[in-house]
């Protein structure tokens, strides 16, 4: 898919906004969000446009669960290598475990993100995975 447009049309679910400034702060590039729901266990689908990434993080308690709906994108978690993500991909990200997801250089990625519910569950944002660290991935 060669624009937003084009790739927005083909999504299961409906793109979203851009992220607010509460969000897009811990990305680099552009990202979209449309909460499917936050009744129960919170589902969003989060459309990153190429190159775009969030930074590492780590989720306290609950984890998350990633089920890839379209384009090309990588998971990553801290100490272990980056692996490349296609629709149908499924990632469970186990609490406490530092990570980041994005899309691929070339590509738009769309993916749920269902949020592991947990008492007392948070989010830690943690550093920006670098453009030197990024553009180093060859998968």
């Amino acid at each position: 898919m060669s624009t937003l447009k084009e790739f927005s049309d083909s999504l299961i679910f409906p793109l979203g906004d851009k992220l607010p400034e509460q969000f897009s702060k811990f990305f680099i590039g552009q990202a979209h969000l449309n909460m499917l729901t936050t009744t129960g266990v919170s589902i969003g689908n989060v459309t990153f446009e190429p190159a775009c990434r969030n930074n590492w993080h780590i989720h306290h308690k609950g984890g998350q669960i990633l089920l890839v709906t379209a384009g090309e994108g990588y998971y990553q978690e801290w100490g272990k290598p980056a692996q490349k993500l296609k629709a149908g991909d499924v990632v469970n990200i186990p609490a406490e475990v530092k990570h980041w997801h994005g899309a691929t250089k070339d590509s738009f990625f769309s993916h749920l993100a269902i949020e592991v519910p947990a008492v007392g569950g948070s989010n830690e944002w943690l550093e920006p995975v670098t453009d030197e660290e990024y553009l180093q991935l060859n998968l």
